[in-house]
């Protein structure tokens, strides 16, 4: 599966060790539809966030800092439900803000949740 943008930006970005990974949003890059729940679009993001690692020789265990925006901060709850599916402790240093509105590029449903990270890759493997 190929990486999806919907604009001109890279997916990920590396700075020696670094990895700078834009923004994903909940939109399956095969039916270029978003789910119209905000947990099957968490999980989707999720999903596309592991992807965009893969291609870069990385895994979420490798991702140190998570910003999550959200259209509706009463989805905090189950998007942290979730999201703490895919990481073992010691989790990310996360944010999350809430935010007036997100790109629409999920087909009919709006977009609820983008999530963004950073990766670092030690020489060791593996985040510190």
């Amino acid at each position: 599966m190929t990486t999806q943008t919907f604009g001109p930006y890279s997916p990920i970005r590396q700075a020696g060790n670094t990895y700078y990974i834009s923004g994903q949003v909940g939109v399956d890059p095969e039916t270029k539809q978003a789910p119209a729940d905000i947990a099957s679009q968490t999980k989707q993001v999720m999903r596309n966030m592991q992807t965009v690692l893969a291609e870069a020789g990385l895994q979420l265990s490798d991702v140190v800092k998570v910003g999550i925006m959200l259209r509706d901060m009463a989805d905090f709850t189950i998007v942290n439900e979730t999201y703490q599916t895919y990481f073992e402790p010691p989790r990310p240093a996360r944010s999350t803000v809430a935010v007036r509105e997100l790109p629409r590029v999920g087909g009919e449903n709006p977009i609820l949740v983008e999530i963004e990270a950073i990766a670092h890759k030690s020489d060791a493997g593996g985040a510190q």
